[in-house]
């Protein structure tokens, strides 16, 4: 490269440069320095015809501030630059990448774009890889952007779809992709994102074929692949399921050739709870467990005898073996122990609180026959509704702490809800488990069954919210759904007052109610002009939540 100073008037920004069509740049931090000491760092360059003028491949913003500095009268006449070839397209495309990720990371869609020009220029993926010091798989992920809708890659470009639904999204067909477009146009539909974008993609079903035991060959249905290439998933549950059982049997068979004493496949969705069982040789009588999960996986647990089992082969019984023909206990008999044990157990409870804390929370989770606990199902009134929860950041904050529990509980993180799921009423089984946690681990899951036990609606949310001082303004922002639902003059004559003033409440009191909703949304958001108003919350969220009019809050 030559590397020569050219004044103003004979450069201009390049269609290479990954910024060129875009609104002028934020150079605020640069003119400072631009001021006091000028351009010091050289700009890449290419000719520009015969004219002596030249095309700036990178350094835009560079060129704006000076630009702006010899606007204000400042002393700049020319620029430091680095000269390219003129005709190589993509070393300038390089350039102008290579310089724009180092300093900040561009969008996706931007090097979208900037890659699909060098791949029509020669480049290959791996020496797009190569120069800019990334994967292949990166490389790959970007350009499969360019099979989504043009107008799909722009909400994404705007933000306005998160990573997660973008990468779901490559799964889809264009015809699901354009009813998705349809969905998210209608302000009143309801609009699947993130896990439940997939969910809605595949019918509800999502197993992936990496938990096949099957060849993926004698699959007879379509398997669909996301575009990045590294998820592919069953298109049709009914035939994976009939291939993954005959699977399983094989595997049975293959143990049962291996001399293993039985082989038990547990049924779908049940787990293999280690507490309830002991490790045990093959030559000793030694089972295997093979737990299949909701998703098709299959968990293979080798060597392993039921407690009772393993205590009737300890005294030299044989498992299974013809109990006597009348039992030691009359009914009446395991009445009065059963009554004793029972009174003795707990008031031993007075003195080890931690595990009547336990056995609490293992009732509530998995049940028994005194307790019948179910979670809150949050049922929404409309879709508007349902997305506004969904999206909030309260629920996001919660259903990390139930992945986070579930976890601890070795429970299947696909799982919905932790209460009222598991363990068929075994309630004993999960306290031994509970046993084996810190108090911290248990105080984490109890947050969880709690909240998800907590009615809505219910007077227990208001005593708890007012109990712990809930700021609903740091965890909630008026929404569409919010002002979709408001419909009452008068509360909104009172919300205006309350935001914009009484005088242009007054002022407004006779035009529509829509207009109304438009100037409170105006001075919330500080746009077309009014006085932006932060830190509002309606006086329903407050604990204790408070009326707009003398009617009170409920019917």
């Amino acid at each position: 490269m030559e590397l020569v100073h050219l004044d103003l008037a004979q450069l201009s920004v390049s269609s290479a440069n990954m910024r060129h069509g875009r609104k002028a740049p934020d150079i605020s931090n640069l003119l400072p320095s631009v001021r006091e000491r000028g351009i010091l760092t050289p700009l890449l360059v290419r000719p520009n015809g015969e004219d002596g003028n030249f095309e700036i491949v990178a350094g835009r913003r560079r060129y704006h501030a000076a630009l702006a500095v010899a606007e204000e009268g400042g002393a700049i006449q020319s620029l430091p630059c680095a000269i390219l070839a003129e005709n190589d397209d993509a070393s300038a495309l390089e350039a102008s990448l290579i310089e724009n990720v180092a300093r900040l990371d561009p969008d996706e869609v931007s090097q979208w774009d900037t890659f699909t020009r060098l791949v029509k220029e020669g480049r290959e993926v791996a020496d797009i890889a190569r120069t800019f010091g990334i994967t292949e798989l990166m490389v790959r992920r970007v350009l499969a952007l360019g099979n989504l809708l043009p107008r799909i890659r722009d909400l994404y470009r705007r933000e306005q779809i998160d990573v997660q639904s973008i990468r779901h999204l490559t799964l889809a067909t264009k015809a699901q992709q354009q009813q998705w477009l349809r969905l998210h146009a209608d302000k009143d539909a309801y609009v699947p994102t993130g896990q439940r974008l997939k969910h809605w993609l595949l019918g509800g079903q999502s197993i992936p074929t990496k938990v096949a035991l099957f060849d993926l060959g004698d699959y007879p249905a379509p398997i669909i692949t996301d575009l990045f290439g590294e998820d592919r998933y069953f298109s049709d549950a009914s035939a994976f399921w009939t291939l993954q059982d005959a699977a399983i049997h094989a595997l049975k068979e293959t143990f049962v050739s291996q001399g293993w004493a039985d082989v038990v496949i547990l049924a779908a969705g049940e787990t293999f709870q280690r507490w309830e069982h002991e490790k045990t040789a093959k030559t000793k009588g030694g089972k295997v467990f093979i737990a299949v999960s909701y998703q098709g996986e299959v968990d293979v647990h080798e060597g392993w005898l039921s407690r009772k089992e393993a205590k009737q082969r300890a005294l030299g019984e044989e498992p299974g073996a013809s109990k006597p023909s009348r039992p030691e206990l009359s009914s009446t008999l395991q009445n009065y122990l059963d009554l004793h044990r029972h009174a003795a157990v707990r008031a031993a409870f007075a003195s080890a609180p931690d595990a009547a804390l336990r056995l609490m929370l293992a009732h509530a989770i998995a049940g028994s026959s005194l307790w019948h606990v179910r979670a809150e199902d949050q049922r929404a009134a409309s879709a508007g509704i349902a997305e506004s929860v969904e999206t909030c950041s309260s629920e996001a904050a919660f259903d990390g702490r139930r992945q986070a529990a579930l976890a601890l509980l070795g429970l299947d993180p696909e799982t919905p809800t932790i209460t009222g799921r598991h363990g068929g009423g075994d309630a004993a089984a999960l306290f031994l488990r509970l046993l084996a946690l810190s108090g911290a681990e248990i105080m984490a899951i109890l947050v969880v069954v709690m909240g998800e036990t907590l009615a809505a609606g219910s007077a227990a949310v208001e005593a708890v919210g007012a109990h712990l001082g809930v700021d609903m303004g740091k965890v909630w922002q008026p929404d569409d759904a919010f002002f979709d639902l408001i419909r009452d003059r008068e509360v909104v004559h009172a919300m205006m007052s309350e935001i914009a003033g009484p005088a242009i409440a007054e002022a407004n009191a006779k035009e529509k109610l829509k207009t109304r909703k438009a100037i409170i949304r105006d001075h919330l958001t500080g746009s077309n002009g009014r006085t932006k108003v932060d830190g509002w919350l309606p006086r329903w969220l407050r604990f204790p939540a408070e009326a707009y009019t003398e009617r009170g809050l409920r019917n």
